[in-house]
């Protein structure tokens, strides 16, 4: 059965009427916030982790005054539009990406828990979403998926899905069986592509942290949607590059006239986003296209 695109992208996994138990005066500014808390400490991943460095210990400070910063600075989204967005000792200015991502986050776990009926499916969703964008936001700055995110990743994800067999709630993500398998596959597709990209480009072309993100990935969604996110993350990357990416490289090395050289792109920037795609909407497309294709 064939069925149009804009049925495809009107509800993901899940989706039902809300959940039950509490009233939604309270429970959707309480998930927003828990949401906000967990961004911030999202950004403390982000920008620890790829310098090896623990995220519990020491407190967070100043960079350049070294001043710790107290808990009531440290108030997700609340102390950054007090501060003026600026260090209360030396004025320093703190990037917006902090409030950024705490608003992404809880805006994230919101929607999560506002479309999907399964509190269980939409902490699973939520937790998932958050993993990538840790990974997408790291991979942009630093060209490095560290391994606190894909390990934790992978662990979530095969506990959950033992829970959700046992629970009768698999709310769209992969059984075990289907996780295991969906591990391999993406973390040996990934592989291959970045063993063909090394043998085309004469250098690295794919980074070990874009096969541990992969393995996380194939565990969520299973075999099928994994080569659907590849194919999604390869498409968007390949279009940003050429348009993008490669355009800009070219003219600034015109300007600064050094030899022109290709750069490397962050592919985890690109599966991230692809990822939440195919879990939210993978089937419903594959549906789509085998029915566009006549087979189905």
């Amino acid at each position: 059965m064939t069925a149009g695109l804009a049925g495809l992208l009107q509800s993901p996994i899940g989706a039902g009427a809300a959940p039950q138990g509490f009233p939604p005066a309270i429970w959707w500014p309480l998930i927003f916030v828990l949401g906000a808390v967990i961004g911030s400490f999202l950004n403390v991943c982000i920008s620890r982790w790829p310098m090896e460095l623990s995220v519990v210990a020491p407190r967070s400070r100043c960079p350049r005054c070294q001043r710790p910063i107290t808990w009531y600075e440290n108030i997700p989204l609340v102390s950054w539009i007090a501060l003026g967005g600026r260090c209360r000792g030396c004025k320093l200015r703190i990037s917006i990406q902090y409030p950024a991502v705490e608003l992404l986050i809880a805006l994230g776990w919101l929607t999560a828990f506002m479309m999907i009926g399964s509190p269980l499916t939409a902490l699973r969703v939520a937790v998932f979403g958050t993993i990538m964008a840790g990974v997408a936001i790291t991979d942009l700055q630093y060209y490095l998926i560290p391994d606190g995110f894909t390990v934790f990743g992978l662990i979530w994800v095969g506990v959950t899905s033992v829970a959700g067999v046992l629970l009768h709630d698999g709310g769209g993500f992969a059984n075990p069986y289907d996780a295991l398998i969906g591990a391999c596959v993406g973390a040996g597709a990934i592989s291959i592509i970045g063993w063909l990209g090394e043998v085309v480009l004469k250098k690295e072309a794919m980074g070990f942290g874009d096969v541990t993100l992969m393995a996380v990935v194939g565990a969520a969604v299973g075999p099928g949607r994994t080569l659907l996110t590849v194919f999604f993350g390869a498409s968007l990357g390949a279009v940003v590059f050429l348009v993008f990416v490669l355009p800009y490289t070219w003219v600034q090395s015109r300007r600064k006239q050094v030899p022109f050289e290709p750069p490397l792109v962050p592919f985890g920037v690109f599966l991230a986003p692809a990822a939440l795609v195919a879990l939210l909407w993978g089937y419903r497309l594959i549906s789509w296209y085998l029915g566009r294709i006549g087979l189905l």
